[in-house]
């Protein structure tokens, strides 16, 4: 009933506020996805997502996606199962998922690509919080080909 002493279970809520779901992913470039291809993910989605009433960022670089996307539970749902069958990435790792009344975080953004500077600090740092092992190998061999060089040497191993 009380998450600290004295103040009720959910009193930071704020009941105005949309229940949004958010999914955070990574997962690496299939062969042959580039910079370009990766523009018209961004273009395509930016079309889509004004519709969907979804938001978020993409990050690409060295062969890996990390995504962070917010919207209405039920659209949300139906892009991640897109994005399961999308054959331009695999070894997808669910980083977070959840659902809460909040204020979006990328408002203004239907999908927005930025840099990949401190990727493999942010996979680092999944991976240390991991619990599931298929995530764990997962993030590992993500890590592993981050340190082995550019995207057109990464293979599927």
């Amino acid at each position: 009933m009380f998450d600290e002493y004295g103040f009720p279970k959910g009193a930071d809520v704020d009941y105005a506020a949309p229940t949004l779901e958010t999914f955070v992913y990574c997962s690496r470039a299939a062969e042959g996805v580039d910079d370009a291809e990766v523009d018209r993910i961004i273009d395509r989605s930016q079309r889509r997502n004004v519709a969907r009433d979804i938001t978020g960022v993409l990050v690409f670089g060295s062969g890996v996606f990390f995504q962070l996307i917010e919207g209405p539970p039920a659209r949300v749902k139906d892009l991640i199962a897109n994005l399961h069958s999308d054959p331009r990435h695999y070894d997808i790792v669910t980083l977070d998922r959840s659902v809460e009344k909040r204020e979006r975080l990328y408002p203004n953004w239907e999908m927005e690509l930025v840099g990949a500077d401190h990727i493999h600090g942010v996979l680092q740092e999944a991976l240390e919080a991991a619990e599931d092992e298929n995530n764990i190998a997962t993030l590992r061999r993500i890590l592993v080909h981050l340190s082995s060089g550019p995207l057109d040497t990464l293979g599927r191993s």
